[in-house]
């Protein structure tokens, strides 16, 4: 609040309003300290001193979004006013002239066009110091009005949001809003217009519960704060003190309703790269410049040398092979990680995200491994839970949204086996994305560049053209757990891996493969930068080759190649060592 101001008071003159308070100092309403108005302009409208974000005017996020603050507003449609004559303490019609007059707006939506990151843009403004930013009938057919321009011309839609939800003064004209609002969502979507969600402090009620949680991509403003009901009254309702953190962007996060979490400084950059990839704006190749991890390349690696099978096993396990955040960051430009199932959890073990491969704009999913302890507990050594295999589904139907290629690095053991992932469904999770894979309208090229284990693999290996790395394997369960349950005795590992045919060599003699990516003499680990350029080169070779296809054939190709595959078959399997065994 302004310093010195008292509450209740309201301002009649703007003008003076506005010149006086360039002078004032503001204490902030987190911390209880002063700050220079002047720093706190230029600090984004965010207090130095506890970092609290505060709510912009329109007129303020379009300056920050916009590039070179240049944009043109937008005219609101405008409506008859107080439709059920509402009266409280004051009267809802001389709250609507109050707002008006200390906001200068219409009502709660302000609207506006100019570029981002040089990609014409609609950004729609739902201002939080109008009335609340509550909704109603203005505000909805605003919104409305806002989507409806952006499909006709064609521009990516930026919602910003701050709402305490519905407006109660309009009662259920207000609750319509919601549905309203969600069929102008549902038309953005079958237009194929990127609609990108922005959420800043606070939004709450019937604005997250419609078109606020409904974007392409979500993002959340770092300190926002985020939810259904409000916190009050949860604690009401279950008479439990809930955890600091609860209905913040990074709860958010964590519990996969927001693809990530973003100061307001680096808004306009991480909006604009967004925006390059999904309206396919130009990108020369990166150059790829990676440096091979320091390894002991004469230290013997256990249990090699009993068969070549076994060896390859050993050599896709390498703890210096690259993995999929490697290969992000030595070939993709202009990458933005995308997280969250919209459902539970951001799962860590499978990565998601858009960026350039080769120059090629594409959705990119895969599994992570980690490389530290740390990090692989963080990634569950790439074995995902059900909510990484819904983030990959969300990636699919992103990737065919968009008409963008989607490309699959699969690299883990198998889906994780816990109870989570039980209570989760984690058969449903697996089997939904074999089934969404296989329907997609748009180029989808899978490799497998390390593991390939059983169920978690093929749930994101279901491509048009299914490529493998040289050292790769492929199986239904690892070879050691094989030997266990078929020869009873882990020993015969290599036996087992020779006999489950699981090389690249035998992937490709089954046909259920399309190319073998070679790798530099002595594995991936060896040579970062030989391993990249060959799988970056072959993957947009074959991309390459399937947008020559029409979209909507695919899906009818890639079942083909699926029912043939496995047909007419000899199956060979090595003499036993012995009848004990």
């Amino acid at each position: 609040m302004l310093f010195g101001k008292k509450s209740g008071i309201k301002n009649r003159n703007r003008e003076r309003y506005e010149r006086v308070r360039r002078l004032l100092w503001i204490k902030c309403e987190a911390c209880g300290r002063l700050v220079y108005y002047k720093d706190y302009k230029e600090n984004k409208y965010i207090c130095p001193n506890c970092g609290r974000a505060f709510i912009m005017t329109p007129k303020q996020r379009f300056d920050l979004l916009f590039d070179d603050n240049t944009w043109e507003r937008l005219t609101p449609p405008t409506i008859s006013d107080d439709p059920l004559e509402f009266t409280d303490r004051v009267s809802y019609a001389d709250r609507l002239a109050d707002a008006r007059s200390e906001t200068g707006s219409y009502d709660a939506i302000t609207t506006a066009d100019g570029t981002i990151g040089g990609v014409p843009s609609t950004v729609c403004v739902l201002n939080g110091l109008f009335m609340m930013g509550s909704m109603g009938r203005a505000a909805g057919d605003a919104i409305v009005a806002a989507m409806e321009h952006a499909i006709a011309e064609r521009r990516p839609f930026i919602m910003v949001t701050s709402s305490g939800g519905a407006r109660m003064q309009e009662n259920i004209l207000s609750l319509m809003q919601m549905a309203r609002t969600t069929v102008a969502v549902n038309k953005l979507h079958e237009n194929g217009i990127p609609y990108i969600v922005l959420l800043t402090d606070p939004t709450f009620g019937g604005v997250t519960a419609s078109f606020a949680m409904l974007g392409d991509i979500h993002i959340a403003e770092k300190g926002a704060r985020i939810g259904f009901a409000g916190r009050r009254v949860i604690e009401q309702n279950i008479r439990e003190k809930l955890p600091s953190k609860f209905q913040t962007a990074d709860y958010l996060y964590e519990h996969g309703m927001v693809d990530m979490v973003v100061a307001r400084g680096d808004l306009h950059d991480a909006i604009a790269r967004i925006l390059h990839v999904l309206t396919k704006q130009e990108c020369e190749p990166k150059t790829i410049k990676t440096i091979t991890p320091p390894h002991d390349a004469s230290k013997k690696i256990r249990g090699m040398g009993e068969n070549e099978a076994y060896d390859k096993v050993l050599l896709a396990r390498n703890e210096n092979r690259p993995h999929f955040l490697d290969y992000i960051d030595g070939i993709v430009d202009e990458w933005t990680y995308l997280a969250g199932d919209r459902l539970f959890a951001e799962d860590a073990a499978m990565g998601s995200g858009i960026g350039y491969w080769r120059g090629i704009p594409a959705v990119i999913i895969g599994q992570e491994q980690g490389r530290t302890i740390e990090t692989r507990q963080k990634h569950r050594f790439g074995m995902a839970n059900p909510d990484g295999y819904r983030k990959a589904q969300r990636m699919m139907r992103l990737a065919e949204k968009f008409n963008l290629p989607l490309i699959s690095l699969f690299d883990t053991a198998g889906a994780f086996a816990g109870r989570e992932g039980e209570e989760r469904g984690q058969s449903q999770a697996v089997a939904s994305s074999i089934s969404v894979g296989l329907s997609i309208k748009t180029p989808y090229v899978a490799v497998n560049v390390g593991q390939g284990g059983s169920g978690g693999a093929i749930a994101i290996g279901t491509g048009d053209r299914v490529l493998m790395m040289e050292n790769a394997i492929y199986s239904v369960i690892a070879p050691e757990s094989c030997a266990s349950i078929l020869w009873k005795d882990n020993k015969f590992k290599a036996t087992a891996a020779q006999a489950m045919k699981l090389t690249a060599r035998d992937m490709a003699n089954l046909n259920v493969i399309d190319e073998i990516i070679p790798e530099p003499a002595g594995g991936a680990h060896t040579d970062w930068q030989t391993t990249m350029e060959l799988l970056a080169n072959a993957v947009a070779k074959q991309i390459t080759e399937l947008q020559q296809i029409p979209a909507n054939e695919l899906p009818a190709r890639r079942a083909e190649k699926y029912i043939a595959m496995t047909r007419d078959v000899e199956i060979y399997q090595p003499d036993h060592v012995s009848d004990e065994h």
